[in-house]
C-alpha cells in the first residue's frame, strides 16, 4: 500500500543504504500496483472481484500480515489465514471490503488510473508495474500507459 511504502519500506531502504554507506543516488525503486479498471461497470466488477481475491491471498500470508496492521486491519490476517487452510479459497475474498481493495489497488476507469498512480508514488517510485489479476482488452493497457507517459 502507498502507506506501508512510505512508512515501512521506504524508510528500511534508507536504513539499508545508510548502513552500507549508499544514499539512493542512482538506486532505482520499482514497485508492482494492484489496479482495477475497465471500459464498462461489468469489466469494473470482473476487476473488482478477481483483485480482492487475490488481496485475499496475500493477506493469508504471514509476510502481509504488517501490512494489514498498519492500517487497523489486524484480525483480517487471522481470518483469511484459516479461511485458506480450511480450503475456503472463494470465500476469502469476501472479506476484502471497499475501503481494503482502494487502499490496495487505484480503482476507477481507465483515464483516472495515470493521475492516481502518480498521486500516489509519483515522488517514490521510478518504475511501477501493474498487477491486473483479471483478464482485460489490452487497448484499455495502451490508452493507460499513454496517460503515464504524458504525465
Amino acid at each position: 500500500t502507498e502507506r506501508y511504502l512510505r512508512e515501512v519500506t521506504i524508510p528500511a531502504l534508507l536504513r539499508g543504504r545508510a548502513k552500507a554507506g549508499k544514499t539512493l543516488e542512482g538506486f532505482e525503486i520499482v514497485g508492482p500496483s494492484f489496479v482495477v479498471t475497465g471500459n464498462d461497470q461489468h469489466e469494473m466488477n470482473t476487476a473488482a472481484d478477481a483483485t480482492r481475491q487475490q488481496i485475499a491471498f496475500y493477506g493469508s500470508t504471514p509476510a502481509y500480515s504488517g501490512v494489514l496492521e498498519l492500517h487497523g486491519w489486524d484480525d483480517l490476517h487471522g481470518q483469511l489465514n484459516s479461511l485458506s487452510k480450511q480450503g475456503k479459497w472463494a470465500e476469502m475474498g469476501s472479506l476484502i471490503t471497499d475501503e481494503i481493495l482502494n487502499t490496495f489497488a487505484v480503482v476507477g476507469p481507465p483515464n483516472h488510473v495515470a493521475g492516481e498512480l502518480h498521486r500516489r508514488y509519483g515522488d517514490v517510485i521510478q518504475r511501477i508495474n501493474f498487477y491486473a489479476p483479471y483478464a482485460s482488452d489490452p487497448t484499455t493497457w495502451s490508452s493507460v500507459i499513454a496517460d503515464i507517459k504524458s504525465a
